[in-house]
C-alpha cells in the first residue's frame, strides 16, 4: 500500500497512477478513493497522472480519534501535495471532498494548483443558518448522526439509494452500486465518520471559497437529494471569482458514477482548456 505519514502520525492511503499533468480527487462521505474509479480510469487512459486519497477516518487509511475535522484534513491534503511535489494540479472534490479542496486553498493557497473542480459540493455551507436561509435544518444531520451511531451498515445501504437518485420515477437501479457505496463506508471507522458529519453540514467555506484564484468548474445535479443545488453550487458560482457553473438536469448526488461519461467528458475538457 502506498501511503504517506502526517504530523501527527497518521498514515494517509493514496493511490497514485499514470504521468502527465496531475489531477487529485477528494472523496465524499462517507467513502473512499474508489468513488472516483470512472473518472481515474478515464482520465489515466487520456495521460493525466491521477491521485486520490482517503480521507483519515476512511477506507485504508488510519482511524484515529483525533484529527477527524476540516483543517486536519485540508492539512492532509496538502501534506500528500507536497510529499509528491506536484506542481499545476488540478483539485478535483465531491461532497464533503468539495469542502476539502476548497479548505485547502482558504489554508495552503494555490502555489501548487492549476485548477479547480468542485462536484455536488458541500459548499459554502449546508446548515441552514440566518445567512444561509436555504440551508438544511440541523435535525437532518442529527438524523444521520443518530443513523451512524444507532446501526451504520443499514443506514449507508438505504443511503445509497437517494445518493444516487433510485428512487426517482424510471431510474435504472444498480445493486452493484448500492452494494459498492456501502462496502466502502463500511471499509471507514465510525469514529471518524461520525466526527465528519459535521465538518460537511455545519461548518461555513465562504471565505475560503472568496480565496480562489484560479480557473473554477462547477459541476452540480439539479435532482441532487443529498446536496441541493439552490443553497450550494448556485451560491458558490457567486463566491469564487470567474467559476464557471454546469448544471446536469435531473442528475443525483451520485453523478460521478451514473452520469459518469458526462462528467468525464466535462472534466477532460476543462483540463485541455
Amino acid at each position: 500500500m502506498t501511503t504517506i505519514t502526517t504530523q501527527d502520525g497518521t498514515q494517509i492511503f493514496y493511490k497514485d497512477w499514470g504521468s502527465g499533468k496531475p489531477v487529485v480527487f477528494s472523496h465524499g462521505w462517507p467513502l473512499n478513493a474508489d468513488a472516483w474509479d470512472a473518472q481515474m480510469l478515464f482520465l489515466v487512459q487520456q495521460g493525466f497522472r491521477v491521485i486520490a486519497h482517503d480521507r483519515r477516518g476512511h477506507g485504508r487509511s488510519d482511524q484515529p480519534a483525533q484529527g477527524n475535522d476540516m483543517d486536519t484534513y485540508a492539512d492532509d491534503l496538502a501534506a500528500l501535495l507536497d510529499a509528491l511535489d506536484l506542481r499545476d494540479a488540478t483539485l478535483v472534490g465531491h461532497s464533503t471532498g468539495g469542502g476539502e479542496v476548497a479548505h485547502y486553498i482558504g489554508r495552503h493557497g494555490t502555489g501548487r494548483v492549476a485548477k479547480a473542480v468542485l462536484i455536488g459540493a458541500v459548499p459554502p455551507i449546508m446548515l441552514k443558518t440566518a445567512a444561509n436561509p436555504g440551508g438544511l435544518p440541523i435535525d437532518v444531520f442529527d438524523g444521520i448522526r443518530k443513523g451512524v451511531a444507532d446501526n451504520r451498515s443499514q443506514f449507508y445501504q438505504d443511503l445509497a439509494t437517494p445518493f444516487f437518485g433510485f428512487n426517482r420515477p424510471g431510474a435504472k437501479v444498480s445493486q452493484g452500486t448500492i452494494d459498492a457505496f456501502w462496502a466502502q463506508g463500511m471499509a471507514g471507522g465510525i469514529v471518524g465518520q461520525y466526527a465528519c458529519i459535521r465538518e460537511f453540514s455545519e461548518v461555513d467555506y465562504t471565505e475560503d471559497l472568496k480565496k480562489f484564484d484560479v480557473p473554477t468548474l462547477i459541476l452540480h445535479g439539479d435532482d441532487d437529494q443529498i446536496v441541493p443545488i439552490d443553497a450550494a453550487a448556485k451560491r458558490s458560482v457567486e463566491l469564487v471569482k470567474g467559476a464557471t457553473l454546469k448544471v446536469y438536469p435531473g442528475a443525483s448526488h451520485g453523478m460521478c458514477v451514473v452520469n459518469a461519461d458526462q462528467v468525464n467528458a466535462d472534466l477532460l475538457a476543462f483540463l485541455k482548456a
